[in-house]
C-alpha cells in the first residue's frame, strides 16, 4: 500500500505552542509525538513558511525549530496553484480575505497530496470548504483530497 502524503496547513504547528487551547494543544502534541506511527510523509509549502515569518520572533523560532525535527518536503507555489486557489476564490468557497488557505488546498492539490490537515475550522476544515473544493477539483482534473484535523488522522 502507498504512503499517505499529508499537507500540513500552518495552523498545526502553531498549536503545539497554544497554551490558550489545551485541548487542540494536547492533541497536536500527540500528533507529533506518534507522527512515525503514522505511515505518512509529511509536507509543507512556502505558505506556511512565509505565515511562520509574521509571526513574534520568540514563536517563529520555536516554529520553525518545530519544522526543522519534522523534516517535510517543502513545496513552492508555481502558476498552476495560483490559478487553482484564485478558482476556489472565484467560486467562494474561500474569502479573498483568506487566500492564503486556499493557497494550502491548492497546493496539496495540484501536487497530488492525499490528505490536507488544519485546525482552520472556519475556512479550512468545514463541510462548505469540503465540497466546495471536491466540486472545483474535480471540474478541474484533479483528484479528491481529504481535509481534516490532526484527532482525525490519530
Amino acid at each position: 500500500m502507498k504512503k499517505i502524503k499529508y499537507y500540513l496547513e500552518t495552523s498545526v504547528f502553531n498549536f503545539v505552542f497554544a497554551d490558550d487551547e489545551p485541548a487542540k494543544k494536547k492533541v497536536t502534541e500527540q500528533f507529533f509525538k506518534h507522527w512515525n506511527n503514522i505511515d505518512g510523509e509529511m509536507y509543507i509549502s512556502e505558505v506556511v513558511t512565509k505565515e511562520i515569518e509574521r509571526a513574534p520572533s520568540d514563536k517563529r523560532e520555536k516554529l520553525f525549530a518545530l519544522i526543522e525535527k519534522c523534516k517535510p518536503s517543502l513545496i513552492y507555489l508555481d502558476k498552476e496553484v495560483e490559478a487553482v486557489a484564485e478558482k476556489y476564490i472565484q467560486e467562494g468557497i474561500i474569502p479573498l480575505k483568506y487566500r492564503d488557505d486556499a493557497l494550502h488546498i491548492a497546493v496539496a492539490v495540484v501536487n497530488d497530496l492525499d490528505v490536507v490537515v488544519s485546525w482552520n475550522l472556519r475556512h479550512i476544515v468545514k463541510l462548505k470548504t469540503k465540497l466546495g473544493v471536491e466540486g472545483v477539483s474535480r471540474l478541474l482534473g484533479y483528484h479528491e483530497i481529504e481535509i481534516t484535523t490532526p484527532e482525525e488522522v490519530l
